[in-house]
């Protein structure tokens, strides 16, 4: 699914990806084709807090009060990469794709940022107890239309 790299490319926009749980499947999909390279800056996976305090800038604070797995924290690592990347389109994810989780934070639940030059949202999904695999996937074609919703919209007269 590459149509976001070609459709940030046709308008001069440039993207980049923080990823936790889908390890690299975004960055990964918006580099499948030639010529992805006009738009696609760079993704970075920050599978451990570490990572992401030290490539992105998380808060440990955010961190101690909320866990990785929170709007809080997705906010924080798509904002961290915009502007570590001078892109005009970040996008991050953090969630739990199991097997496994808790009752506050189930296996499946997904947090999602995306950050351009008009502000930051976030957003969770539960995807459910679909497997490891499917949640990842899912998580990943999510990131995708987040991207390609903020393109569409920065496209608008």
């Amino acid at each position: 699914m590459t149509a976001q790299a070609i459709l940030a490319a046709a308008a001069g926009r440039t993207i980049a990806t923080a990823e936790s749980c889908t390890g690299g499947m975004v960055a990964a999909a918006l580099t499948d084709l030639p010529g992805s390279s006009a738009a696609f800056l760079w993704g970075v996976v920050t599978y451990s807090n570490d990572a992401k305090v030290d490539l992105l800038g998380v808060s440990p604070e955010t961190l101690d009060r909320v866990g990785a797995v929170s709007e809080d924290v997705a906010r924080e690592m798509a904002e961290g990469a915009r502007v570590r990347a001078m892109t005009d389109i970040a996008v991050s994810v953090t969630g739990i794709a199991g097997p496994g989780g808790s009752e506050h934070k189930p296996e499946g639940r997904v947090c999602f940022g995306l950050a351009t030059s008009t502000g930051t949202r976030v957003e969770t999904v539960d995807f459910g107890a679909l497997g490891r695999d499917a949640v990842r996937r899912a998580a990943r074609d999510h990131a995708l239309e987040l991207i390609l919703s903020a393109l569409q919209a920065a496209g608008r007269p």
